[in-house]
């Protein structure tokens, strides 16, 4: 996935930086779905919900398997509205007009047809994940917050976003970018 030219952070990672005020973002990984100049929105890609899986979730809401369905687990994608769902997958899929391209090959859909998909109907996403909730931003709040060092950026990649290892994805992030883990201080300075 190419580098965006654009001053807006859609279709990008956050990293959170050690020292991080929130503990719900420690060690967070975000994929930005929405950025302009009104508000931010992104989904945390790295923190499943324990003991709850694609499969559990789409059975409490009355969604019949017709195929073989995901035992991954869900993801919460962030504190804003927790009991709201998301499906982030790639953009061989779609269920217009609610699927949102954000980049990259990378999209985003909120109906039940995209439940059903995930329960083994075709058409179906190549990869996806489930997330309940989103991280959201004011106005300028994620532009002040990357200038405080509270994130660094990354450019996602498939793995960084669908894979199963939520637990070394951090890191991964940071390691794409050049940064190791080990190296970074929890306190923020300026030289």
């Amino acid at each position: 996935m190419p580098p965006s030219s654009s001053p807006y952070l859609a279709g990008r990672l956050l990293v959170a930086m050690p020292g991080i005020d929130d503990p719900r973002f420690e060690r967070s990984v975000i994929f930005v779905c929405i950025h302009d100049n009104e508000h931010a929105m992104g989904l945390t890609v790295n923190r499943p919900v324990e003991g709850l899986s694609i499969s559990r979730l789409l059975k409490r809401l009355n969604v019949e398997p017709t195929g073989e369905t995901a035992d991954d687990l869900v993801l919460m994608g962030g504190p804003v509205e927790p009991e709201r769902g998301f499906v982030l997958h790639t953009d061989d899929y779609a269920c217009e007009p609610s699927s949102i391209f954000i980049a990259g090959g990378v999209a985003l859909t909120a109906t039940r047809e995209v439940l059903e998909a995930l329960a083994g109907r075709e058409p179906s996403p190549r990869r996806a994940v489930m997330v309940l909730g989103y991280a959201g931003w004011d106005p300028g709040q994620l532009e002040r917050e990357i200038r405080d060092s509270v994130w660094l950026t990354c450019e996602p990649d498939e793995a960084l976003l669908f894979d199963d290892d939520h637990e070394h994805k951090w890191s991964r992030a940071l390691a794409k970018i050049g940064v190791a883990a080990e190296h970074l201080s929890a306190q923020a300075g300026s030289a």
